[in-house]
């Protein structure tokens, strides 16, 4: 990531952009610039999550697992449906569940219905540090979100939309 920003601040600016719009007319310097924006802050946005996952000893890979089995409750989550519903591989899953168990914050036990399968569910230290990080975390959100008005943050996520309407055009061959 620190090349990405590197990158975004020190080499690319409205001069080297105009200058390259000159040799390409493909180069629509207001979309490249907006493109560079976005990438900016999402890096900084993915940095400054990292940071506050981090002191409570997790990532943002765990996190999203914490979330997603403390809303399965009492039945748990079998590892691929963790995989599916956080678009992952379930190599990526296996790793993640292998962290969180080390840590005591998971337990994988057999399936009720089906004893071949696993079932994975939070264990109490889990649910205390949900407990103690949610309301941190839901603070820290609203922080990050508070100087946009409520119609801006609206008008934010359908920007959004329109903007992950667009990624096929990166990924076409």
């Amino acid at each position: 990531m620190a090349i990405l920003r590197s990158f975004v601040d020190r080499v690319v600016n409205r001069s080297t952009l105009e200058n390259l719009a000159q040799r390409y007319q493909e180069l629509d310097v207001a979309s490249v610039e907006t493109c560079l924006a976005f990438l900016r802050t999402t890096v900084d946005v993915q940095v400054a999550l990292e940071t506050h996952f981090a002191r409570y000893g997790l990532s943002m890979g765990k996190f999203t697992l914490l979330m997603q089995l403390s809303q399965a409750n009492e039945q748990g989550l079998t590892p691929s449906e963790c995989a599916e519903r956080s678009g992952v591989t379930r190599a990526t899953i296996t790793g993640l569940l292998d962290g969180l168990e080390r840590d005591g914050l998971i337990q994988r036990q057999p399936s009720l219905s089906d004893r071949r399968m696993l079932t994975v569910h939070l264990t109490e230290k889990a649910h205390q540090l949900m407990s103690k990080m949610l309301p941190d975390h839901f603070c820290r959100t609203t922080g990050l979100m508070a100087q946009l008005t409520s119609e801006e943050k609206k008008t934010l996520i359908e920007l959004l939309q329109k903007l992950q309407a667009g990624i096929p055009a990166m990924l076409e061959p």
